[in-house]
């Protein structure tokens, strides 16, 4: 739990703010699972905050959804063109992966249970980044992705 929070620490995923009165708080909680190496021994136990988006109401918390999808056969088409040109061909594993996603809306979620700001206990996190669990998290994550795709051809 300690190492996801100090992912969203240091992504600034929230800030901390007083609960706006009538505003929708999303709830948020903890998932854990216990990842294993190929010969079925514990390589390591995995928290990750997750928000509660059966929680959301459309047109408040959010406007749109999005999940990207790729058909097998386009995967298919564009490794039979790599391999026909002799382009590399990589793999990218994003940790944390829709934390990098910036929100255009504004939702209100629950305090972290087990990380509730000793300071502030009423106050509710403005997320500015998207989390595991929100309807529009696979949209920010993809725009964000796919901005940096878009930056990066147009530079070379």
């Amino acid at each position: 739990m300690r190492a996801e929070m100090d992912a969203l620490y240091a992504n600034q995923t929230w800030s901390l703010v007083p609960a706006p009165t009538g505003a929708n708080i999303v709830g948020c909680k903890w998932v854990y699972r216990i990842k294993r190496n190929p010969d079925g021994s514990v390589s390591r136990y995995k928290a990750r905050l997750v928000a509660k988006g059966f929680h959301q109401t459309e047109g408040i918390d959010y406007t749109e959804t999005f999940s990207p999808v790729v058909k097998p056969t386009t995967i298919r088409i564009v490794l039979s063109i790599a391999f026909s040109r002799g382009w590399s061909i990589r793999q990218v594993d994003v940790n944390n992966a829709f934390l990098h996603g910036d929100l255009s809306e504004t939702v209100y979620m629950s305090q972290p249970q087990g990380f509730v700001d000793v300071s502030r206990p009423p106050h509710v996190c403005l997320l500015q980044k998207a989390l595991y669990g929100l309807k529009q998290a696979p949209r920010a994550w993809f725009s964000k992705l796919s901005s940096a795709l878009i930056a990066d051809v147009e530079i070379q």
